[in-house]
């Protein structure tokens, strides 16, 4: 690996400066999103003074006397420009500085003196790094890093216009050339055509700056109207005269070609007027509705040989992934995918209708959200950027049709609930990747909604089409659908209807003027399901669907009961006349509460809640929660067994004090009961006593143990649950929604244990923390709570208010707005009026440790006052005023403490990020050795804690591991394999790490998956997985001990959020959305199903509690199933055979292969 300059500032010494350079700085691998702009100084060798420019003096050495014909002070690396550090400007308003300017202090790959300078006779000359008898004058190197902060929304490119000109806007625009042979990952061709029929080029298209750089004309022989760029090196463009005209010599060292070839149109009676391109295909229009397929096209004849005419008259036609086509007809205005269309045959056979809604027709549609399992939104496609979810706070509740309080609940409805309202948006460039064929734009003109009804059968319906609003794309929230794997692209197809004067009856369809579908990847020979309203169900998977309906189900289980209390009475009947030999006794607890209401519109209703605790015949403690409320002046009630409860969770709300309980239906139907008190004090009183009720209705007492599973939820609290051995049967697995969570006292961001008892934490301002073995804290006191090992804990963090104003031609910036502004105090948004006065902690747990204070660090750059400035509210902001700019805003800052109390003492001094505990692998008893505990901390450094164990879980001292850059993210597995992500998305493993060599001796750079930046990493016993930023999950294939790298990345699924693998391989992900029968939760716990040793990415996903959930760690648990004979049978048979039947003889044939380096 190359090296890397520390990340640090020489304050004051100055000298000549390279520009920025397109240049990346060393150790920066290819396809990050941060860029080096290395500029190269002479400096001087006293730190904090500044020296304009420096030249050898024979009385006092190096001094700022320069001679007149020297180059500037500050220059590009030429020296003939001169550029200073605060002369440096960002490309356009959607940059931002990401660090300060610091000294290169490698030369040629190698390390320099201190201060990075290189000698020379003169300027300019050949620089060296030693300094020599003859060096009379010498420079060095600044960098400065740059981030493009307009990712996932709409970014305005500058303007190409000549301001003495007329403005000259595009008309047609296209995007292409990723797959040129041996082109940089990330490189885009972008092409577009203006309406005086000019050809431009973007150029400096890339991931990394994916705005470009500047406009490049390109010299047509005549006015162009429309262009098409293919993937490869195709590009067609069409003429008003209806001509093409082809673009030759595309490669990778001239993206833009060499020269023009002209193609006659098929006919001269009528020209051409659309053209489409792929990889090998040209499809035309002419102005006769014609549709024509170009022969012979390929990269050594992007011209082809001859026209050949197609069935079907369309307005135009498009080219997709692997070929495929998508037209809109010119009679109906129905859109249409061309079938057949296969390598051999890339003409295809037939064009066939695809059925498409809009969202707006709600009354034929279906249910959009029917999903026939527990309606998660994972996909087996590969997410693109934008489509990250924010995490929520608590369960997101969908529209969804729900019956009133008094009538009762359709059985059809349990499992096919109606539509939630909403639309799915993205912005240029992004990837949407959902599992539905297609991803639409509605009409700008919406027709009148009917209510959504539930419907008929649990059967998927067909896709809603969204509308993608160009300007405000973060009004819409986003609901993607997953269940219908027939495609699998880095996007989705986009479509626009025409805009309707009239609404469309029943019997319509839209009339739709364009698709496109460029990121729809449909293979071959897939079977699709997108020509039939059902689409394409077989009528016997229909009557399969339809066999056991939820009626029957639920009559079944009635009959059932009434059954059981038949025969249970019959049974006592003969001995009633005996006395009770244990008394029953009965504790009650009442209180008055607000209780989120199931019915429509949901809202908060006044309730009294009564808790009944009795204690049964067998001397069991069992608990009811009663929660009365009153609709239409009648006396109702519904009722909660807290045996069944899973768990109860605090919800931040800034308005309510408020939590939430679960059971394993409501889990599933992702709709808690939820309650809110008067006071927080109320709350914490309540979430104790119902707890602790829970605790004891499941005989769980005492601290966790040392298998126990953990989890944080967005709001900071700690959870953990108890496994059972059948958590992670490979037959019968346990649903996680059964899972019992407790919380434990404390405030955490980030939570890491293993099976000999270690459990580190980290909190909100990266401090470290260490379990102490207690259970307990916080609002448990008394019997909740253990009598030692608790401790204060405090947590920090930042609430931001913004100061607004506008200018005033007479008084200038003034505080008074328009009646239309927003609030001159307001949050981020400028929604809510937010003052200093009035602008209070999250709750009151929180308290002001500062005052307020100005904030230089906003995205986009302060002036010296902290104002950043734009042309209204909102737009883009900037750190300096122009002419056009007539509102300002600041950022105001003010910190504020938590402090709690919890079984955690603090580890100092040094703040992380991240931290990773090895785990033990099922039946290991330590050897003897240490527990490998490694950590990043907040700056990005990686170190390796010594001396930790069961008695001293803190460790005894820091080792730090020496990188070229900031790492984000460390993992390391059972036997000692160390993984980490880079900040810039770059993946590595370090070798040779072992209980004799804790540090290991080296990294390796890991390449990371296409087109994605890895956030986080988790190794398990041999599995390796990892998180990239767009929510995609991935599995290192090839991992073995002569090779432990592995050899690829194999996406497994998408809508993650957080990953942890285990010591038996198993796999829990904290995913972005899951979709139950009656909400939408964000922020879930899911489980992996079907992991084997010879299926490690496993199948499926079980689906557990949720939403409001931000971690979980798996890797303390080691607990196994017990094998069933016929497993045991197949592990002696595997043995036999040489293979190992688990991970435990997994990790024996790594131990035997690596020697010491396992455990």
């Amino acid at each position: 690996m190359s090296s890397r300059p520390s990340r640090h500032r020489e304050a004051g010494q100055w000298a000549r400066a390279w520009p920025p350079l397109p240049a990346r700085p060393l150790g920066r691998p290819a396809g990050e999103g941060r860029l080096g702009f290395p500029a190269a100084e002479e400096q001087s060798p006293r730190p904090g003074r500044s020296a304009p420019a420096q030249r050898w003096n024979p009385v006092g050495g190096f001094c700022e006397k320069l001679l007149p014909s020297d180059r500037w002070p500050w220059s590009d690396v030429s020296g003939l420009q001169h550029r200073p550090l605060d002369g440096v400007a960002l490309p356009s308003l959607h940059w931002e500085w990401e660090s300060d300017w610091y000294v290169d202090e490698n030369f040629g790959g190698e390390p320099t003196e201190k201060g990075g300078w290189t000698y020379a006779i003169d300027f300019p000359a050949t620089y060296t790094r030693d300094k020599k008898w003859n060096s009379c004058v010498r420079r060095r190197r600044w960098i400065r890093y740059r981030r493009y902060k307009s990712r996932d929304s709409w970014a305005k490119i500058p303007s190409k216009d000549d301001p003495k000109q007329l403005p000259d806007p595009f008309n047609d625009l296209s995007v292409g050339g990723w797959e040129i042979t041996d082109e940089p990952v990330g490189r885009l061709s972008v092409w577009a055509v203006s309406l005086q029929g000019k050809v431009w080029y973007r150029e400096d298209v890339s991931h990394p700056n994916p705005e470009g750089s500047s406009w490049s004309l390109m010299d047509t022989p005549a006015e162009a109207a429309q262009i098409s760029c293919g993937p490869h090196d195709l590009l067609w463009v069409t003429l008003w005269e209806g001509q093409a005209l082809v673009r030759e010599g595309i490669s990778r060292n001239n993206p833009k070609g060499s020269s023009w070839s002209v193609v006659e149109p098929p006919t001269s009676e009528n020209g051409i007027m659309h053209v489409s391109v792929g990889v090998a295909v040209v499809w035309a229009i002419t102005k006769d509705r014609k549709v024509w397929f170009r022969r012979g096209v390929n990269s050594h004849n992007p011209c082809g040989t001859s026209w050949i005419e197609m069935v079907g008259e369309m307005t135009m036609v498009n080219v997709g992934l692997n070929d495929q086509v998508w037209g809109i007809s010119c009679d109906d205005r129905a859109m249409y995918f061309r079938q057949g269309v296969t390598p051999s045959e890339l003409s295809g056979k037939t064009w066939k209708a695809i059925v498409a809604g809009r969202e707006s027709d709600r009354s034929h549609s279906g249910s959009s959200l029917s999903l026939l399992s527990a309606g998660c939104f994972f996909g087996d496609e590969v997410r693109g950027s934008g489509e990250s979810c924010a995490p929520s706070d608590t369960d997101a509740s969908s529209d969804a049709e729900r019956p009133g309080p008094d009538q009762p609940v359709p059985a059809e409805s349990l499992d096919c609930p109606g539509d939630p309202k909403g639309s799915s948006a993205s912005g240029p460039g992004t990837s949407r990747t959902t599992e539905h064929p297609a991803e639409v734009a509605s009409p700008a003109t919406q027709t009148p909604r009917p209510e959504p009804r539930p419907g008929p059968a649990c059967t998927p319906a067909e896709v809603p089409w969204t509308n993608i609003d160009l300007k405000e794309p973060k009004k819409t929230p986003s609901h993607p659908l997953a269940g219908l794997p027939e495609t699998t692209g880095l996007s989705s197809l986009e479509v626009l209807p025409l805009g309707l004067e009239e609404p469309y009856g029943a019997d319509d369809h839209p009339l739709w003027a364009w698709v496109s579908g460029g990121g729809c990847a449909v293979e071959a020979h897939s079977v699709l399901k997108w020509f039939s309203v059902q689409l394409g169900l077989s009528p016997s998977v229909q009557t399969l669907s339809l066999s056991i309906t939820p009626a029957q189900t639920a009559a079944w289980r009635k009959q059932v009961f009434q059954q059981l209390t038949e025969r249970t009475k019959r049974e006592l009947e003969n001995f009633r006349h005996y006395e009770q030999a244990v008394e029953q006794s009965v504790w009650v607890k009442t209180g008055t509460l607000q209780w989120w209401c199931n019915w429509k519109p949901h809202k908060w209703v006044d309730v009294r809640v009564a808790l009944e605790q009795f204690t049964g015949h067998d001397g069991a403690r069992d608990s009811i929660l009663f929660i009365y409320y009153v609709v239409h002046e009648e006396k109702k009630y519904i009722h909660v067994f807290l045996n069944e409860v899973t768990a109860l969770v605090p919800v931040l709300n800034e308005a309510k004090h408020s939590f939430a309980l679960y059971t394993p239906e409501r889990t599933r139907q992702r709709w808690p009961v939820r309650l809110a008190a008067a006071t927080e004090q109320d709350m914490n009183d309540w979430l104790a006593l119902l707890s602790l009720s829970c605790c004891e209705s499941r005989k769980v007492h005492g601290r966790p143990s040392p298998q126990a599973i953990w989890s944080i939820t967005c709001k900071g609290d700690i959870f953990v649950s108890e496994p059972s051995p059948d958590l992670e049967d490979p037959a019968h697995p346990l649903p996680c929604d059964q899972m019992f969570w407790r919380q434990v006292g404390g405030h955490l961001r980030v939570v890491e244990a293993n099976s000999r008892g270690v459990v580190w934490g980290i909190g909100y301002d990266h401090t470290a923390w260490v379990y102490t073995g207690g259970y307990g804290g916080g609002c448990f006191q008394g019997l909740a709570s253990s009598s030692s090992n608790i401790y204060t804990q405090s947590d920090v963090k930042s609430v931001y208010i913004y100061e607004n104003q506008r200018w005033n031609p007479v008084t200038g910036y003034t505080s008074r707005g328009l009646p239309t502004d927003r609030y001159m105090w307001s949050d981020a948004t400028g929604l809510q009026e937010c003052t200093k006065a009035s602008t209070k902690p999250p709750s009151l747990q929180w308290s002001w440790v500062s005052d307020w204070s100005i904030d230089f660090s906003v995205p986009g750059g302060t002036d010296q006052e902290g104002w950043q400035y734009a042309s209204d509210f909102p737009a883009s902001y900037h750190g300096y005023k122009t002419m056009k700019d007539f509102v300002r805003r600041r950022c105001w800052a003010r910190k504020c403490k938590l402090v709690t109390s919890g079984p955690w003492l603090e580890v100092a001094p040094i703040a992380l990020g991240d931290v990773s505990i090895i785990p033990e692998s099922p039946g290991a008893s330590g050897n003897g050795h240490s527990v490998a505990l490694w950590a990043v901390s907040d700056k990005g450094d990686v170190l390796c804690r010594l001396g930790v164990s069961e008695l001293n879980p803190a460790g005894s001292s820091w080792l730090h591991v020496g990188t070229d850059q900031p790492f984000a993210s460390i993992s390391i597995g059972a036997c000692y394999q160390v993984w980490a992500v880079a900040r810039d998305g770059s993946a590595f493993y370090r070798g040779s790490v072992s209980p004799s060599q804790p540090a290991g001796d080296c990294w390796y750079h890991i390449p990371s998956p296409p087109k994605q930046r890895l956030k986080q990493v988790s190794v398990g016993q041999t599995a390796v997985y990892a998180l990239d930023e767009n929510g995609n999950l991935w599995y290192r294939q090839g991992v073995t001990p002569s090779y432990p790298q592995g050899s690829s990345w194999e996406h497994v699924s998408n809508n993650v959020r957080r990953v942890s693998v285990g010591p038996l391989d198993q796999v829990w992900v904290i995913a972005n959305k899951v979709q139950g029968s009656h909400s939408l939760s964000r922020g879930t716990v899911c489980h992996r199903t079907g992991v084997q040793p010879h299926e490690p990415k496993g199948q499926g996903w079980d689906y557990g509690i949720g939403g409001g959930w931000d971690h979980i760690s798996i890797r303390a648990n080691a607990t196994r199933a017990p094998r069933s004979a016929s497993q045991e049978t197949a592990g002696e048979r595997s043995g036999e055979q040489g293979l190992p039947s688990g991970p435990a003889q997994v990790a024996g044939a790594l131990q035997e292969s690596l020697g010491p380096v396992c455990c």
